[in-house]
């Protein structure tokens, strides 16, 4: 028998957008394998000389859908792909495809967005805001439209620290339509410049045109059965399609793969600090969850003059640090190390601003010019120096998100997981009280090695990663002693000089 959600999605026709993203694919899964789903429409945007098909048809390889097809072999039959591009004034959209979904589509979640803290304004407007103003035109074209979510994020308004499920136009020194507007008028160029005085307290461009989007819809979306869902920052699934499965190096998962390889040593991060951290799974079970809440409420009243805004994040019962964050990462040393490391794993954090680059030349760079000589004696490319360009700027970027905490309201989410029936909270689950982190980071700790790894989850392995950190921890231990020794060496020389 169905639950409440499984009859809401039974013969739908969704739309869906930021299908080939991370979170995208989870929530495609999830619907194949929970519910029946009529189809699922996909904008995918096109390739040279790859057919959006055949983008979709590689899907069947993709770990994410290994259980899904277990079940359902002909699951992925019912993904239909669209082409289009966000970054098009018009999403690239042909009119055919547009009449299609206009008449057939009765669900959109609109996921697709640049998640690059520093993409140049120009391109991050146009994915982030200008395409959600387009996707609700065309949500107005649906003649059987019953839900649209817009997925934004839990720091679209980062500029303070107590954040309720509301709107928040306030904190934007242009509006959403004067902003856009603009853009059309000058080159993006002149737009890039003008970043600065338009960003006003928002640390980077994503953030400020996630929050420019929630203004769009604050405007545009009157009159649409439409909600908003703002994940905290998305990491590896807690539980399904497959426990630990990641498929990108963003935020805190890169930190993790980059200690796990030895090669993150020293990072700006704040240790009592709060991390908002929710599992992906979590995050799509929530997504189909505030679909089915927005089709009821339409089907039982009018639409809500203001959308409903539901966030997902830790809660102040169950919450976790970043120094706590460090700890599980660090335990992957004894429960799953790699295989390929060239150091071994540890991480010192310092949220003193002046000295992270005297200890980045002595920890990162310093090292890295040794391990390039030692590749380029050996005829091979040197890389390492190059590498750790990137993580510095990369380092510098997260910054203002490693050292500061936030709280998050979620009356919403919390209402809304009251209201479903018991059958769906197992089936939809995204209850964060119930999360136990330690070993929810130890199964995490594997799908990194798995999936970005790429090393086989097997005894063989994983002995093997064993024998290789122990002879790192020796050497390890040895250079410290060896570092001590001369550091004494030296202090005794300035002794015996002074006196």
């Amino acid at each position: 028998m169905d639950t409440d959600i499984q009859r809401c999605f039974r013969s739908k026709t969704v739309f869906l957008t930021g299908a080939t993203g991370f979170l995208g694919k989870v929530v495609i899964e999830k619907l194949l394998r929970t519910t029946e789903v009529k189809r699922i429409y996909v904008l995918i945007r096109p390739k040279r000389g790859v057919e959006i098909t055949d983008r979709v048809i590689t899907w069947s390889k993709d770990a994410v859908f290994e259980l899904l097809l277990k079940s359902k072999p002909e699951a992925l039959q019912r993904v239909c792909p669209i082409a289009g591009d966000c970054l098009d004034f018009d999403l690239g959209i042909s009119e055919n495809d547009r009449r299609l979904l206009a008449s057939e589509v009765q669900i959109v979640i609109h996921g697709a967005a640049t998640v690059r803290f520093n993409e140049p304004l120009h391109t991050a407007l146009a994915i982030n805001t200008r395409a959600t103003k387009l996707m609700i035109q065309l949500a107005k074209e649906m003649r059987q439209l019953q839900a649209f979510v817009h997925i934004s994020t839990a720091f679209s308004n980062c500029v303070i620290y107590n954040i309720k499920e509301n709107f928040y136009p306030e904190h934007l020194n242009c509006s959403s339509d004067k902003v856009l507007a603009m853009a059309e008028l000058v080159s993006d160029e002149l737009l890039d410049n003008m970043e600065q005085a338009l960003l006003g307290s928002f640390p980077n461009t994503y953030t400020y045109t996630k929050a420019l989007a929630e203004d769009v819809i604050l405007k545009e979306a009157v009159g649409l059965p439409l909600c908003i869902f703002r994940p905290a920052v998305i990491i590896a699934a807690h539980k399904e399609p497959i426990s630990g499965w990641i498929d990108n190096m963003y935020g805190p998962m890169a930190i993790l793969f980059g200690v796990a390889r030895g090669v993150l040593r020293i990072a700006t991060i704040d240790h009592h600090a709060e991390a908002s951290l929710v599992p992906v799974d979590y995050c799509a079970n929530l997504t189909l969850a505030c679909t089915w809440k927005t089709i009821d409420e339409g089907s039982g009243m009018e639409a809500q003059e203001t959308p409903l805004i539901y966030q997902l994040a830790p809660i102040e019962q169950n919450k976790i640090t970043h120094g706590e964050f460090i700890r599980h990462a660090l335990d992957g040393r004894t429960n799953c190390p790699l295989t390929k490391m060239i150091w071994y794993p540890f991480i010192h954090c310092i949220t003193v601003p002046w000295l992270f680059p005297l200890a980045a030349f002595f920890y990162h760079t310093l090292p890295a010019y040794f391990f390039d000589l030692a590749l380029w004696l050996s005829g091979r490319k040197p890389r390492l120096v190059k590498v750790y360009q990137k993580i510095h700027k990369t380092l510098g970027i997260l910054g203002p998100f490693a050292c500061k905490s936030w709280r998050f309201d979620m009356r919403n989410t919390d209402c809304l997981r009251q209201l479903m029936s018991e059958e769906d909270r197992r089936l939809y689950y995204f209850d964060m009280a119930r999360l136990n982190w330690k070993a929810y980071f130890l199964q995490a700790l594997r799908g990194m090695r798995q999936f970005l790894g790429n090393e086989p989850p097997t005894p063989e392995s994983i002995a093997q990663g064993k024998k290789l950190i122990r002879r790192l921890k020796l050497l390890h231990h040895i250079l410290q002693a060896v570092l001590c020794f001369v550091a004494l060496l030296a202090f005794w020389s300035v002794v015996k000089i002074l006196v």
